[in-house]
């Protein structure tokens, strides 16, 4: 059974930063696709970023530049480096796997299967 749990959520000013972590039990972190995703309310929930099993990064254009996907295989976590903050990142950030090597290109949350409860990111302008 995989669990996917996510922490580092919080309230930061704008141009702050905050670190997102995934921790998963039952998927192997760095083999296969996984993803972060966020939603804001009122909005439909978009990716973010992803990673391939073979370690390839996409972001989604509005966040290119200031926040880095990475995995730690022997904490098996991933994680979300976020700078330079903007109130518009203000959401709830969910952390995602397919078990699949591949990511699909457009982040189509359709293709994933398995999902965390996800943490809450306040960003103050």
């Amino acid at each position: 059974q995989v669990q996917l749990v996510e922490s580092g959520g919080g309230s930061a000013p704008a141009g702050g930063s905050l670190r997102l972590s995934c921790v998963a039990s039952g998927y192997i972190v760095g083999s296969r696709c996984m993803g972060w995703f966020r939603q804001a309310p009122g909005k439909e929930r978009e990716g973010v970023a992803s990673r391939e099993g073979g370690g390839k990064t996409r972001y989604v254009e509005t966040v290119k530049g200031r926040f880095t996907i990475s995995a730690d295989s022997a904490k098996n976590t991933l994680y979300l480096q976020m700078d330079s903050l903007k109130p518009e990142d203000t959401a709830t950030y969910y952390c995602a796997a397919n078990g699949y090597y591949w990511c699909p290109i457009d982040h189509d949350t359709r293709i994933y299967e398995y999902w965390g409860q996800g943490t809450r990111v306040t960003v103050s302008s």
